[in-house]
């Protein structure tokens, strides 16, 4: 089963496939909103997105849960592309709490894989403690 393991900052979209809970290296690492605002940037985000998903074979999202008030709450555009992210055709998301991932860290000795960026680390914790 491949999972896609996703973590949102700003504009950006960070992304981590795991096949059967082994790290898969993937061409494309992220996928960028440029302009949220036109309508032209996040059709071409979409279709970026739902290409990436059908050539990875992706069964299941998780996205890692941003808060939605407070000091580190996530912005709007993360939002926004959350929700895009979560009618995606192909197949089923679930949010995971900081907290949950936090936990699971805390739980488990991970190793992370060395083609893995500095950067998917979240990403990749996201989709592993789904597993």
């Amino acid at each position: 089963m491949n999972i896609c393991g996703i973590e949102l900052k700003a504009n950006n979209v960070i992304l981590v496939v795991l096949k059967n809970g082994e790290y898969i290296e993937t061409k494309i690492k992220k996928l960028i909103i440029e302009d949220d605002e036109k309508q032209e940037d996040i059709r071409i985000f979409c279709n970026e997105f739902l290409d990436f998903l059908q050539k990875n074979e992706i069964e299941k999202i998780f996205i890692k849960k941003r808060a939605k008030k407070g000091t580190f709450s996530g912005g709007a555009v993360t939002f926004k592309i959350e929700g895009l992210i979560q009618l995606n055709p192909f197949c089923s998301v679930d949010l995971v709490s900081a907290q949950s991932i936090s936990t699971f860290e805390k739980k488990n000795q991970i190793e992370f894989p060395k083609e893995l960026k500095k950067y998917q680390e979240q990403a990749y914790l996201t989709a592993l403690c789904n597993l």
